[in-house]
Order: C-alpha cells, then structure tokens, then sequence
C-alpha cells in the first residue's frame, strides 16, 4: 500500500503510540541522560512541525522541523518503526523538513542523534548534513553525533 506522508498534530492517540514507541528504541541505546526527547506535548507547540507517515491508516513514521530562530532549525523525532525501516520513508519525511526550513527562509538546520544510529546517519549524510560539534545547547557527549547542513534555496535533501 502506499505510505502518505502529511503535517498533522501529535496530539492524537496512535501519534502518542509511535512517540512512545520511538522513546523506548532510544532509551534501549542510549541512558536517560543522553536522550533528548520532546514530548508530543512540546511537539505541538508553535514553532514545531510535525510530519507523519501513514500506511493503511496507520502511523508508521514521523519527523518534526523545530524553529529555534528566523535562520536556524532543529530536525526532531526522526522515526520509523522498524518493520517498515529500509523503504525511504525516514529519507522522504526528512525531505519534507529540508523543504520547510528552506520556504522558511532558514540558512542552517542542524541535529543531534544517537551513537549508535549507524542507519540515521546515513540518511542524514545523504540529504547532505555534515557531522559538526555539538549545536544549540546540546552538551558534548560520547553518545551524542551532531550534525549540520547550510541551506539555500537551491539546496536538496535527495
């Protein structure tokens, strides 16, 4: 079946679901102290955008764009639950982000993921993002990656 993927609010049940699920992975590879979850509360608050893949009706995917100022963006809540990872949803939400931050105007987005997400950083690495310091105010960390990717308007995620 075909995978949608659209704007939509993290405020419903089954969002809540993969939210939750997506917190357990993360918690699985990384301590507490190095996880640095927004809550679907924080992710329905102005200045987030939230996208999320469907299957069937069923919410498989998400990713969210948190505006951090006019000129810089946060990608967050990159996930894709793993019976469905490997068929280019995690590639085409962050698409979706990438083109937001740039018809927002913004000239950087930037991330921070986990250690131990070899599959993530492939993703980013081919939408263009470079590994970088720690950004924003994120601490430096052992089971921290940073990364970065200066936009333009002519810039791609693919």
């Amino acid at each position: 079946m075909a995978v949608t993927i659209a704007v939509e609010s993290p405020l419903q049940d089954d969002v809540r679901e993969l939210v939750a699920e997506l917190n357990e992975v993360l918690l699985a590879l990384s301590p507490p102290e190095a996880c640095y979850h927004l809550t679907v509360e924080q992710m329905a608050e102005p200045g987030v955008t939230v996208w999320i893949a469907r299957e069937d009706g069923r919410a498989i995917g998400c990713g969210a764009l948190k505006r951090h100022s006019p000129d810089v963006g946060e990608v967050k809540r990159m996930f894709t639950r793993p019976e469905c990872q490997g068929r280019g949803i995690g590639r085409d939400i962050l698409t979706r982000i990438v083109g937001a931050a740039q018809d927002d105007g913004m000239s950087q987005l930037v991330l921070e993921t986990g250690d131990r997400h070899p599959a993530a950083w492939a993703i980013y690495e081919k939408a263009g993002f470079t590994r970088c310091g720690p950004v924003l105010d994120y601490p430096e960390s052992p089971y921290s990656i940073f990364y970065q990717k200066q936009l333009g308007r002519t810039a791609s995620a693919a």
